[in-house]
């Protein structure tokens, strides 16, 4: 059965004037790249779980603050090429959140903050040593049409269902 996760893509402006928050993934595979190496904040839906209250503990886990307690817009769901099925929801968020004490871009979550989730990975590969590193090392606001070629290849639909939807 595909892995079922749940995102919360937070955006500032509308259409193709939007804005998104999307979070680089960590651990050293990921360290030096940039395109393609990019994601939704997202994790995966527990058993019994509503695909919301998922998408929003997972933002809370791979950023270190909870997301803003605002309506939010089902996207859909994407399938990756591996069959994993990723549900995106769409939160609007004021433009002043950007730069503001609760905006949850952060150039460094592991310095800033402190119970961000981790992953253990064996690094380097087929050395038999596991190490912890972040999910996400960092998130940033970008604009729709540079989030496209930063997220990884499955997630590219959700900026366009973003775009068609507001």
């Amino acid at each position: 059965m595909p892995v079922t996760s749940a995102g919360l893509l937070l955006h500032h402006g509308r259409g193709a004037d939007a804005h998104v928050l999307i979070a680089h993934m960590g651990g050293p595979f990921w360290a030096r790249k940039d395109e393609r190496a990019w994601s939704v904040p997202k994790g995966v839906v527990e058993p019994g779980e509503d695909v919301a209250a998922a998408a929003r503990r997972e933002f809370l886990e791979e950023l270190g603050v909870p997301a803003p307690d605002l309506p939010a817009l089902d996207l859909g769901a994407f399938r990756y090429a591996s069959g994993k099925v990723v549900h995106v929801l769409a939160v609007e968020v004021p433009a002043a959140l950007v730069g503001s004490p609760d905006d949850p871009a952060c150039a460094d979550l592991l310095a800033t903050r402190p119970g961000v989730s981790t992953v253990q990975v064996e690094w380097p590969p087929r050395s038999g040593r596991r190490v912890d590193v972040p999910e996400v090392d960092r998130a940033a606001w970008v604009d729709v049409a540079r989030a496209r070629p930063l997220l990884v290849a499955g997630q590219q639909p959700v900026i366009d269902a973003l775009v068609a939807a507001t």
